[in-house]
């Protein structure tokens, strides 16, 4: 016969934290599996064996006759539990699942304020952009471990450029040696947390975007002297870019940063690098970047493929300009990242023949190339005038991963 398991979320780890119901499930189960640190207490009296593996806790459960089992989880089963992976493998069990305190629930509780608008993400074990999360939301909750600790947080946040962010810090929750500091992203850079540590995030000016669809109109961007791409061709393009919220955009040849903008805007847990030589165009760069709040926008003075060594490997890339050296940035492009998707604008025959003849040279696939002729109205005395923009063509395609 099978014995019964339980699992039983212990809250913190300190005892004090448990459940009622959790203690008594406890009490009657002589076999406890879990974690060397949830285990720590009841070492007396109890047959503890230190697993944490699913897999490995299984095999245990199979070799322990009728006696039942209770599986000590940290916090609570259903919030980044090993319950979800020990469920599908425990059917043919009977199974009771035991509630505990979460982490998010306690921090919240003594910095005296609500989790149920929380943004939820985990860096423990997993590739996260912090930043990128913390940015896009009013309030966002952060598991750290293994690699990345709660200090490598605040100084990815900090990198941003985010000072106006609060952040607090829970180290060792429950226990006597308990530490919750509060404080702005470079002050806890500074500081030492061990892996016991998470983080509540308040962010008081989130980056969002007003409308689901790009297309942000001409008029709300500073201008200047400097290129735009304009509106309608500016929505195609980003069409063609299949932006992915966690992607690494390359705008090179920004120009005001429309582009780049937008895709920080697109790109809540991504970044943008937009490349600009032209002191101007800079400095208006800088401004739109400013005006809407898009903290995931690295402006990049230089010119390409020169500066681009430097940046991150990119996932989608926008040439809006080139100065002849398409072939060459290209090159550096596919160098970094053989799968990246590339848009080019062309507004000559030479750069749209140029564009043709590179894709072709590099072998990438899924190409496409389309043309657009914008005309709009606009109004001359109680008439309303056709005024034509000059046409764009837009190449699109992606490298060959693995060729």
């Amino acid at each position: 016969m099978k014995p019964k398991v339980c699992l039983i979320g212990v809250g913190m780890g300190n005892p004090a934290t448990l459940t009622a119901e959790a203690e008594r499930a406890i009490e009657a189960c002589p076999v406890l599996v879990g974690a060397p640190r949830l285990l720590e207490p009841y070492q007396k009296g109890k047959n503890c064996v230190p697993l944490i593996a699913a897999a490995d806790i299984l095999a245990y459960i199979e070799t322990c006759g009728e006696s039942p089992v209770g599986v000590l989880l940290s916090g609570d089963v259903g919030f980044y539990s090993g319950a979800k992976n020990l469920w599908p493998l425990l059917e043919g069990y009977e199974v009771e699942s035991l509630p505990g305190i979460s982490s998010l629930a306690y921090l919240c509780t003594k910095l005296k304020t609500s989790w149920q608008d929380a943004h939820v993400a985990s860096a423990h074990g997993r590739i996260l952009n912090a930043a990128g999360e913390v940015q896009s939301h009013a309030k966002t909750f952060l598991l750290t471990g293994g690699k990345t600790k709660a200090q490598d947080v605040c100084r990815a946040i900090a990198e941003w450029g985010m000072d106006w962010v609060e952040i607090s810090v829970g180290e060792n929750l429950s226990y006597t040696e308990e530490r919750i500091v509060t404080g702005t992203a470079a002050e806890l850079a500074e500081l030492e947390f061990s892996d016991l540590a998470v983080l509540l995030c308040r962010n008081p000016s989130p980056v969002f975007r007003g409308v689901s669809n790009s297309g942000i109109p001409d008029d709300a961007f500073l201008r200047g002297d400097a290129p735009m791409t304009k509106e309608e061709v500016r929505t195609i393009s980003l069409s063609k870019l299949r932006l992915c919220a966690h992607h690494v955009l390359w705008d090179v040849g920004a120009g005001t940063g429309s582009v780049s903008v937008e895709g920080g805007l697109a790109l809540p847990a991504g970044r943008v690098y937009a490349v600009e030589k032209k002191a101007d165009a800079l400095e208006l760069l800088r401004r739109n970047k400013e005006q809407f709040g898009v903290s995931n926008l690295h402006v990049v003075p230089g010119t390409a493929p020169e500066v681009l060594d430097g940046l991150p490997a990119p996932d989608r890339v926008f040439l809006g300009g080139t100065s002849g050296d398409m072939e060459a940035i290209l090159r550096v492009v596919f160098e970094k990242n053989p799968a990246a998707r590339v848009v080019v604008n062309a507004i000559t025959l030479e750069t749209l023949a140029e564009a043709v003849r590179c894709f072709r040279t590099l072998g990438l696939s899924g190409v496409d190339v389309l043309q657009v002729a914008v005309t709009k109205t606009r109004e001359v005395g109680r008439y309303h005038m056709m005024n034509a923009q000059n046409p764009v063509w837009i190449i699109s395609g992606e490298g060959r991963p693995g060729e």
